[in-house]
């Protein structure tokens, strides 16, 4: 057994199709079915089942690449750590980001991060909370922001700050007039929603409980500028973070985005890492670099009519 062959069979478990998997690996598909044929072997069992037009793992099998993915990330960080040793800033930090925040944060702290580690190279990974978390526990990612609770005794954090929600409604809707809101101003009111998966969805779910508020049940959007564009149009009202209604982010006409002046509710975000890393040091450095936003990038804007600001590429890495 060496570490080549379970790199092989992490790749088919994540690819389920022996061609990707050996493109993924940079071998024939003949030599990756021949090593793990020769893995199976050693180990006296099935860790695949191989049918015609899918392939799929076995108990066992699935078992056996959890820990696979252990060995490798384990030997992954060895290797970093000598690396940190010599040059604690520099090299390639995995970073996860959830979807809500990625777009609205990034072109904030990349220019300060890069002229602060100038060495390093940042990998950055959007998906949704849950997927970062897994890629996060087995070693696919070094660190990852994250919404709190998350509720993990391997992973260590950094909090970052605390961002609030601001409520976006069509500028005809009978509480655009209102200066500010108290959460008990959205009773009886029907939210538009991101769809399962979000951690946006649980928070403003968290928020319509407190407030007697409900979803909109027929509608859930995929993204933030769905929701963003539906209540443009006048389909409902939502909440939307504070860093996605700043420059330059564009808004469409029609929409007054509000702020709550008592109990406001908000977001905690932090950076995570395995306890384990050999980058704890340098992550809690990096930490430093996500939280140095300004100010008034987390001050809900105030109740004006929005007009449709000119959108600047975000500057990504």
């Amino acid at each position: 057994m060496n570490l080549r062959d379970l790199r092989y069979l992490i790749a088919v478990a994540e690819h389920r199709h022996f061609g990707r998997a050996a493109a993924a690996s940079f071998v024939s598909q003949p030599t990756l079915s021949t090593q793990l044929r020769k893995l199976e072997d050693e180990l006296g069992v099935s860790l695949i089942e191989r049918a015609p037009r899918k392939v799929m793992l076995t108990p066992i099998g699935a078992e056996m690449v959890e820990r696979a993915r252990r060995v490798v990330a384990e030997v992954e960080q060895m290797k970093e750590a000598a690396r940190r040793s010599q040059r604690p800033e520099a090299g390639t930090v995995r970073l996860g980001i959830f979807p809500t925040l990625g777009p609205y944060l990034l072109p904030h702290v990349v220019p300060g991060i890069r002229a602060r580690f100038p060495d390093l190279q940042l990998l950055l990974v959007e998906e949704k909370s849950d997927e970062l978390l897994a890629r996060l526990r087995d070693g696919r990612l070094d660190a990852a922001i994250l919404a709190l609770p998350v509720h993990d005794e391997q992973l260590e954090h950094a909090f970052l700050f605390e961002e609030p929600f601001v409520l976006a409604v069509p500028e005809h809707h009978p509480l655009a007039a209102r200066p500010a809101l108290a959460v008990d101003d959205l009773a009886n009111e029907d939210l538009l929603l991101l769809e399962d998966g979000h951690c946006l969805r649980q928070q403003t779910l968290d928020v319509c409980q407190l407030a007697g508020a409900h979803e909109r049940g027929e509608f859930r959007a995929t993204s933030l500028e769905t929701l963003r564009q539906m209540v443009a149009a006048n389909v409902g009202i939502t909440l939307l973070p504070a860093l996605a209604v700043q420059p330059p982010v564009a808004h469409p006409p029609g929409i007054r985005l509000l702020p709550f002046d008592q109990s406001r509710p908000s977001r905690r975000i932090a950076l995570f890492w395995r306890r384990s890393s050999a980058m704890s040091g340098f992550l809690a450095r990096l930490a430093d670099a996500f939280r140095a936003l300004p100010p008034e990038l987390l001050a809900a804007p105030g109740g004006a009519a929005d007009r449709p600001r000119p959108a600047a590429p975000p500057d990504m890495l």
